[in-house]
């Protein structure tokens, strides 16, 4: 990495994160105890529902959620195909398939129109379709509204996948609270960041039971039940083949303290987001449609499309002229349908979603994060102008 490259995402972690792993480390408890308890707690408190669950990472969520809510071999679970590829294969964990719906080209969520088409299609049909995994892109939330009714109608479950989406709201409504279950990440890059982890939450005693067994092997005890009480207490049972899913407390030490730092996070990507639309309103380019002005977007990510049409690069071109400058970029996503996996197994091909392909051909990803100086921005809206208007 070149000295003075200013990268695409950094992690805002503090003195607060620093000191709360060393007290960790200190007290000789470094898997899931009493922190990530603690985290679980502050978690529930926060979007104000009753189950918030941690796991080491959002896929594991996912793929926790979708066993909880009983997807099985046979099953189809709608999604998009404009997402990192967790999404969809954790799917194919449970030896279901994912049926991909094209994204509203001005949001890159799915569209809840072409999801109800291809509910009413398999469900003609006569295939098992249990669930649908809507993508709050870039941390704007999807029309949920609509989602949801679908949903309802025709019995699917909802498991959203908010890892871009937190402290993200709906019509004032937290995400967190209003699907059947909702699975956040804490990737280094994510808004809250505690390295790898992740939370499910849920309203449902019945999905968040079933989980706290599945994330630990099985088991239907706690380890931090088992190993700090003070009568013996080493006996367990194995009820089921779980997984090995859950948070450790170095982590959940980093996210308790950001947790409380996560609002003014948001504030600060959000003065980031107003920055760079400002500044590129005569660039031949789009910059990200917000729906609901009135929502809190988590702004995780802030995508402009290049109008190619008008330019004399391509998009690629462009990506190098930044690294070339030292700016990092990148590009979300590169559609589920174009990997070959996924391309090959089903059969597809890149105009079968069209405002997907339309999408990432044209989407360049900007640096946004929390710690970014105004300086640094300043230098990413010079350089894209240079670039884009010579």
């Amino acid at each position: 990495m070149k000295k003075d490259f200013l990268p695409f995402a950094l992690p805002d972690i503090g003195e607060e994160e620093i000191n709360e792993v060393a007290t960790c480390l200190r007290t000789g408890w470094l898997t899931t105890g009493p922190k990530t308890a603690q985290f679980e707690q502050a978690f529930s408190e926060y979007l104000q529902v009753p189950h918030s669950l941690a796991v080491n990472s959002g896929t594991s969520g996912l793929h926790l959620s979708l066993e909880a809510v009983r997807i099985v071999p046979g099953d189809k679970v709608i999604t998009t195909p404009y997402t990192f590829t967790a999404t969809a294969e954790v799917i194919r964990y449970l030896g279901a398939d994912p049926v991909f719906v094209d994204i509203e080209p001005e949001t890159f969520n799915i569209d809840p129109v072409q999801a109800e088409a291809k509910i009413i299609s398999l469900k003609s049909e006569g295939l098992s379709l249990k669930a649908i995994i809507p993508v709050h892109f870039g941390g704007q939330a999807c029309e949920m509204d609509s989602i949801l009714e679908v949903a309802r109608h025709y019995g699917l479950k909802v498991i959203e996948d908010a890892a871009h989406a937190l402290p993200s709201t709906y019509h004032g409504n937290k995400i967190g609270t209003l699907g059947d279950v909702t699975v956040f990440s804490f990737y280094a890059t994510k808004p809250l960041a505690t390295g790898e982890g992740g939370m499910v939450v849920t309203n449902s005693e019945e999905i968040a039971d079933r989980i706290k067994i599945m994330r630990l092997h099985g088991i239907n005890r706690d380890v931090w039940d088992r190993y700090t009480s003070k009568k013996p207490n080493w006996y367990y049972e194995v009820v089921a083949p779980g997984f090995k899913y859950n948070l450790p407390d170095i982590m959940a030490a980093i996210g308790i303290h950001q947790l409380k730092k996560v609002e003014r996070f948001q504030k600060r990507r959000k003065e980031i987001a107003r920055r760079y639309t400002e500044a590129f309103v005569d660039l031949p380019l789009r910059t990200p449609h917000v729906v609901r002005p009135e929502d809190t977007h988590a702004w995780h990510l802030y995508v402009i499309q290049l109008e190619l049409k008008n330019l004399n690069i391509s998009r690629d071109d462009f990506i190098e002229k930044m690294a070339e400058k030292g700016i990092g970029t990148s590009v979300h996503f590169i559609p589920l349908h174009l990997h070959p996996y996924w391309r090959d197994r089903y059969k597809l091909s890149p105009d079968d979603y069209p405002n997907a392909l339309h999408a990432y051909e044209r989407a360049v990803s900007l640096p946004i994060y929390s710690k970014m100086t105004d300086a640094d921005q300043s230098c990413v809206i010079d350089t894209v102008r240079k670039i884009l208007k010579p």
